[in-house]
């Protein structure tokens, strides 16, 4: 067995960010924060945006379900942003397109629940119909939608008017938290009778306390659902209380309709549809179906946080598990959780990022600092294995298998390294129920590299 030769991490060309931390613990202890996260469909997720850039920035920890990665999914339109910039208010924050889709999906469900296309037509119409949002004049006074006509330097005629239009637009979405209580005149709220998502509300509803009644979302389908639970008690279960009530708080959002097109005056009609006038104004409405990113942690990530820094606190409902139930549960999840947990701790703990490495075929991608910085350095296989290096392996590599893994890997400048976790021979189930089993466990890597002859002989020839 030859000495391995360590490569260098290949750092990437382009990095737009800085490093911050490896971890999201303060040493000092002063901003230490415990983010709440939840079992869903044997995955676990992250929902509260703050939770999620503090996981995210500091060890890049799990993933974006919307994303490639890093949780940045916005259903803005960059060229629509660009194009309305400085004519809108403040208020506006999100640009997104396809605002006929969601009306359409949003349609399905309802029909799913029951409803006749009568009664499907007439709740959207009622959601979905225009609203009243004021622009910027260029000094930077307001205008009301009344005095909003302007040409623009392509000859566009932009209007935010309250009248419907039937072409599909594309959207502008307006910040809830953002909502100034200047603008509480204008009837942003939606008819209860006609909120597609009012199905589960009850009577009793309008005898309560309205600061007491928490609005929750339909994880299920996107919808705003208003529903009678009352605010705990509890700091952690008001914080839940906080993150759904934003959830389902009704998103405005700007539609960019076409007009029909007027001619200039002076024009006859040869060349009557070359001076064609093009005409678009912005209509606010009710997105009728929103999609929420939230953060996905491994099973490892998961338990990593919650048993190594302390840091995460998982609910399955409205209870915490402890670290033997989470160890328990993950274990049930996924059978060979204690092997791939025991890698990750200990690469994580080298001060590797180790990622998920199903695109190529491993348990373990490990990058220097994180994904951001640096390409992926190795490609992790990890086994469990007795102190005589035997056991039922999870996934017995012939020569064959052996050699095209390598040639994947290679191929994506990377290294394919084995990962043998060796635990005592007279260690016990009962011991490998606890996560205090890897006191006892030892490591060993193993770097795979592909003998070419021609290489050798050189390499002999020059020694």
């Amino acid at each position: 067995m030859a000495e391995a030769v360590f490569h260098p991490p290949r750092r990437k060309r382009r990095v737009f960010e800085s490093y911050d931390s490896p971890f999201p613990v303060d040493v000092g202890g002063k901003d230490f924060r415990i983010c709440q996260a939840e079992i869903i469909n044997n995955n676990v997720i992250v929902r509260n945006p703050e939770d999620i850039e503090w996981l995210y920035n500091k060890g890049y920890f799990g993933k974006g379900i919307l994303s490639r990665s890093r949780p940045v999914y916005s259903i803005s339109d960059p060229l629509l942003v660009t194009k309305w910039q400085g004519k809108l208010t403040s208020h506006l924050f999100y640009l997104f397109t396809r605002y006929q889709c969601r009306v359409q999906w949003a349609k399905s469900i309802l029909q799913q629940q029951g409803f006749d296309d009568c009664s499907v037509t007439k709740i959207l119409e009622n959601y979905t119909k225009p609203l009243e949002l004021p622009f910027l004049e260029e000094d930077g006074a307001e205008q009301t939608v009344n005095s909003c006509n302007r040409m623009g330097p392509n000859t566009e005629n932009t209007e935010l008017s309250r009248k419907s239009s039937t072409d599909t637009g594309n959207v502008v979405v307006l910040s809830p938290e953002n909502q100034n209580e200047g603008y509480k005149k204008v009837c942003l709220e939606g008819d209860p009778a006609f909120d597609p998502v009012a199905v589960c509300g009850s009577k009793e509803q309008e005898q309560g306390d309205l600061k007491e009644i928490a609005e929750v979302s339909c994880q299920k389908h996107g919808f705003h659902m208003h529903c009678g639970c009352k605010a705990k008690e509890s700091t952690e279960q008001r914080s839940c209380e906080m993150i759904k009530s934003k959830e389902c708080a009704p998103e405005y959002v700007l539609v960019q309709e076409e007009e029909g097109g007027s001619l200039c005056p002076g024009d006859d009609s040869a060349h009557a549809q070359e001076n064609l006038v093009k005409k678009e104004k912005l209509v606010c409405r009710r997105n009728p179906f929103r999609i929420f990113e939230y953060l996905q942690l491994s099973l490892e990530e998961a338990f990593f946080l919650v048993y190594a820094l302390g840091c995460l606190s998982i609910y399955y409902g409205e209870e915490p598990l402890t670290i033997l139930k989470l160890w328990e549960v993950f274990s049930e999840v996924k059978p060979n959780f204690k092997t791939t947990y025991m890698a990750y701790h200990y690469f994580r703990s080298k001060g590797w990022v180790p990622k998920v490495g199903l695109k190529y075929g491993t348990d373990l991608l490990l990058y220097r600092k994180g994904p951001p910085f640096y390409h992926a350095s190795y490609s992790v296989i990890a086994e469990l294995v007795n102190d005589n290096f035997e056991g039922s392996l999870r996934r017995p590599l012939s020569w064959k298998s052996l050699s095209g893994l390598n040639r994947t890997t290679v191929n994506a400048s990377k290294e394919l390294m084995l990962c043998y976790l060796i635990r005592p021979s007279d260690m016990t189930e009962k011991e490998m129920s606890t996560p205090e089993c890897m006191k006892r466990v030892k490591v060993q890597e193993l770097i795979v590299t592909r003998w070419v002859s021609s290489r050798e002989r050189s390499e002999q020839d020059e020694l």
